[in-house]
């Protein structure tokens, strides 16, 4: 049978499921769709929880491969899908669910926005710690499937921490709950952070209740200029020593903040630790008089705000400097972030990059981009090389997960980068909630 012949056939049996008529197969909307250049057969909306169950119990019987997307920021990430069936879009499960200011608690839909839920709290001068790139476009749900954070990880945890609840479907279209609306103590597996950075390969993510925090009265942000990476690893070390709190202890390479820099301007060889704290006049005093004579200048404000969501959203500026781009996620105990920021640099330098980083430099999370140095697209043995090489710097607690590449690059690397011991884990737990393997397939174990 052809896919000509296929595709309204499947059309007609989603659209008796999801009767709100959002199944598309216009070619021009599946292609804004697609994946690693995979055009899906298919893209749904549901409308409602009932509606994503059934729609992947008819997916689950029939063997499609459905893929699970929110904003569509984060779709290169992993490795290349197999095939694409359906595209799941959440986009439409955007419903306030419970919304308790005084319990500083709130449940939202998976679809809706990191924004909106922004514009939710604020009156209540309350704070969604989530600072994930692209927040008018990044979802709750994807934000959850791909572990998704910023700067504000420093201060707040990562989206583990503050998340208290998850409703999801299965992949043979079984409502389920992880968690309740407030922090409780977890008995037994704990399905809720299973979920979390799981990629949509064991479930799909439909709603989420998370943990609030007091929006801080006032805040500013110290610029500490370092003529080398020793010098402004001291000054982290001094901060995690100290009795200061701040919101985010943030690195910025010498490449790095010419890449977010709003003007052009000449590659000046400072180190920057940016260092944001919140709270009275007094204590922002307390904060300028321990900094000392690091501090080169102080931003509030508009600026301020500007700042922190170009070094959020640094990913996608690497992307704009270049389509070739790479950018890694590294993990690594804070004091080895010399080591590997030294490897990572040379890696670059012998394979005709330029690197540049930004990270959490009190936890040792960093994104690390190779922008290609010449015209003409590099081969695909200098990336890999590269990557190679930054594994090759890591001791056994560190990683290095390939966020983003050339797609022909993704079949000669191992993106993810973990040990034989993980992935085992990995496919015994998706054997066990995917079987049949329709969600994400070849997405994330490979």
């Amino acid at each position: 049978m052809t896919t000509a012949a296929v595709v309204p056939g499947l059309v007609r049996e989603l659209s008796a499921i999801v009767r709100s008529g959002q199944v598309l197969d216009n070619p021009a909307q599946l292609q804004t769709s697609a994946v690693d250049g995979i055009t899906p057969r298919v893209v749904v909306s549901p409308g409602s929880v009932g509606e994503v169950a059934a729609l992947l119990k008819f997916a689950h019987d029939a063997g499609l491969v459905v893929v699970p997307a929110g904003g569509f920021t984060q779709q290169h990430t992993g490795s290349s899908p197999e095939r694409i069936d359906i595209v799941l879009r959440t986009d439409r499960l955007d419903a306030v669910e419970h919304y308790d200011p005084g319990d500083l608690t709130i449940g939202i839909g998976a679809g809706a926005s990191l924004s909106r839920v922004d514009n939710i709290i604020a009156p209540h001068h309350q704070l969604f710690p989530l600072d994930a790139p692209l927040p008018d476009s990044s979802t709750i749900g994807g934000a959850l499937a791909t572990a998704a954070h910023g700067p504000l990880k420093h201060g707040y945890g990562g989206v583990r921490d503050y998340c208290t609840g998850i409703r999801y479907v299965t992949a043979d279209g079984k409502f389920a709950k992880a968690g309740a609306r407030v922090v409780k103590n977890v008995a037994g597996y704990d399905m809720m952070k299973l979920l979390i950075g799981s990629w949509g390969t064991i479930g799909v993510i439909v709603g989420a209740s998370f943990k609030l925090f007091p929006r801080p009265r006032q805040t500013r942000t110290f610029l500490c200029g370092y003529s080398s990476l020793a010098d402004a690893l001291k000054l982290r070390d001094g901060i995690l020593q100290s009795p200061l709190s701040p919101m985010c202890v943030e690195l910025l390479s010498p490449h790095a903040r010419v890449l977010l820099s709003a003007e052009k301007e000449e590659l000046q060889f400072v180190w920057w630790v940016l260092v944001r704290a919140a709270g009275s006049d007094t204590l922002l005093a307390r904060y300028r008089a321990e900094l000392g004579g690091a501090v080169t200048d102080e931003i509030i404000g508009e600026a301020e705000s500007l700042a922190w969501r170009r070094i959020a959203d640094f990913p996608e500026a690497a992307f704009r400097r270049s389509h070739n781009a790479m950018v890694l996620r590294v993990d690594v105990p804070a004091q080895s972030v010399d080591a590997m920021v030294g490897a990572a640099e040379r890696a670059a330098v012998d394979n005709n990059f330029v690197c540049a980083v930004v990270g959490r430099i009190g936890l040792g999370t960093l994104l690390v981009s190779f922008i290609p140095v010449a015209v003409d697209p590099p081969a695909v043995i200098q990336y890999v090389n590269t990557v190679s090489s930054v594994r090759a710097s890591l001791s056994r607690d560190g990683s290095a997960v390939v966020l983003r590449c050339p797609v022909e690059v993704k079949r000669h690397i191992s993106v993810w980068g973990t040990s034989p011991t993980d992935l085992d884990c990995m496919r015994v737990i998706k054997r066990a909630m995917d079987p049949n393997d329709i969600l994400n397939r070849g997405r994330f174990i490979v």
